[in-house]
């Protein structure tokens, strides 16, 4: 039972958003079809076999047992169906063939405009629900050895001082450095030993970031109190939100995670906490407190404190300093759309480095598989990873469907727009013929990801 569970808890998430994309993307062929008075003759989402459909009016609704896509099948249409019995008679006024080639035109791109607005909405909503929290850019780095970022030379305690010519942003996974990589070349400058350096990134920097499943290796985790428990013996000695630990029992403290392991090390026994105060920070002085000195931080202060044991854990009462963004409804739609453009401009700019063999076509394209992991690994991690996935594929889905390959909906834009310039249809044995070559090139193209899948797993 378990085990059946187990199956259910990995399948469903992944079929429930390739169903949302698939519906929402035929959704859109369908309402713009019908708003044109053409004959919608079935709506499927996924292939054959059918698992069940029914009829209403002039359309039969299917649900299909391969969820790998999905169709609208209009009357008068060339499509994936190869139908063209309508082919020896005159044109019906409900049939695709017999609409003005601007209304049809509208009827292909709806899909993908339909795929970028559930996109959109989806950013918006994410926005204004969650907002952003991230560590501020605070001092010193971590660089993760035999990452990207330590391969390009970077090493743990840089500054960071410009990414691209702008200062830097924020560091985790690739937040922060998704617009830098819509440059021809990523740029980090530090300062290292009072020196400045500038570091390059490699030409195939997003295949190397897919081989390392996104994780470029940098991270600010500076040792700042963001806040503190009311009554916990951090607060009980003078320490403040805003605060830089500088030593625990003379070690210096460079980071976050070097505090919490000296605090555990300590198997609660008591510590002398050294603290940096920024003069701006300065207000009234508890009692006993008295500064020891100065550093580049602010005023040096020092004190005893004993950890209390909570859980197992030994711990001073200290939050992270973190920051936080909170959208109201007209920011998150701000926010949302921004979102969507950036990762619009992100896959079109790996799509094009794949096509001048920048980047590796096997490393950055992944095929049902690998979009079965990723959807998994992003609903187990909560609801806001799996609805950023499921934005990103969508907007993924609608870029591929654009492209002008025959059988995707780019491919039907083609010879629309031909017909629009030129007055005049493409033969039908032009098209069935590029159809049938399309649906071979796609059908060789998802065994090439499949496989491709497999040797990556």
């Amino acid at each position: 039972m378990d085990f059946i569970l187990n199956i259910f808890s990995y399948i469903l998430p992944i079929l429930g958003a390739i169903m949302l994309l698939v519906f929402v993307h035929e959704l859109g062929h369908f309402l713009f079809a019908k708003l044109f008075k053409m004959r919608v003759e079935r709506f499927s989402v996924g292939f054959p076999p059918k698992i069940v459909g029914k009829r209403i009016g002039e359309t039969e609704y299917v649900l299909g047992a391969t969820p790998l896509g999905g169709y609208v099948k209009i009357a008068g249409m060339v499509d994936e169906s190869m139908d063209t019995e309508f082919a020896g008679r005159p044109p019906e006024p409900w049939e695709f063939r017999a609409k003005p080639v601007w209304q049809r035109i509208v009827v292909i791109v709806a899909g993908v405009v339909f795929n970028m607005i559930l996109a959109a909405v989806v950013f918006m909503m994410l926005k204004g629900v969650y907002g952003e929290r991230y560590v501020p850019p605070l001092g010193e780095v971590m660089v993760a050895d035999s990452s990207l970022a330590y391969q390009m030379g970077l090493r743990t305690g840089d500054r960071i001082l410009e990414v691209n010519g702008a200062p830097p942003a924020r560091f985790a996974g690739l937040r922060g450095l998704q617009e830098a990589l819509l440059a021809e070349r990523l740029q980090i400058t530090v300062l290292r030993d009072g020196q400045r350096l500038t570091f390059e990134g490699p030409e195939d920097i997003m295949t190397q970031l897919s081989r390392a499943r996104g994780n470029f290796g940098i991270a600010f985790d500076p040792p700042v109190v963001g806040d503190l428990v009311p009554g916990a013996p951090a607060e009980r000695i003078g320490l403040r939100p805003g605060d830089r630990i500088l030593a625990i029992d003379g070690h210096p403290i460079r980071f976050w995670h070097e505090m919490t392991e000296r605090i555990q090390q300590s198997e609660g026994q008591p510590l002398t906490l050294r603290w940096a105060r920024p003069d701006s920070l300065e207000g009234v002085i508890p009692p006993g407190l008295q500064a020891v000195g100065s550093s580049e931080y602010g005023r040096v202060y020092e004190a005893s404190v004993t950890p209390d044991e909570r859980g197992g854990r030994y711990v001073l009462g200290v939050y992270q300093l973190t920051r936080s963004v909170d959208y109201g409804f007209g920011e998150a739609v701000v926010a949302g759309l921004e979102a969507t453009w950036l990762n619009t401009r992100i896959i079109v700019t790996s799509l094009k480095r794949i096509v001048f063999g920048s980047e590796s076509l096997r490393e950055n394209l992944g095929g049902p598989i690998q979009v079965a992991v990723l959807t998994r690994e992003a609903a187990a991690d909560g609801a806001y990873s799996f609805w950023n996935i499921v934005a990103v594929l969508s907007i993924t889905l609608a870029i591929i469907n654009i492209l002008p390959i025959p059988a995707l909906d780019g491919g039907h834009l083609v010879f629309l727009l031909y017909e629009a310039v030129a007055r005049r249809e493409p033969s039908l044995k032009v098209r069935m013929v590029t159809q049938q070559i399309g649906m071979a090139l796609l059908l060789g193209l998802m065994a090439f990801l499949i496989f491709n899948d497999i040797l990556r797993l």
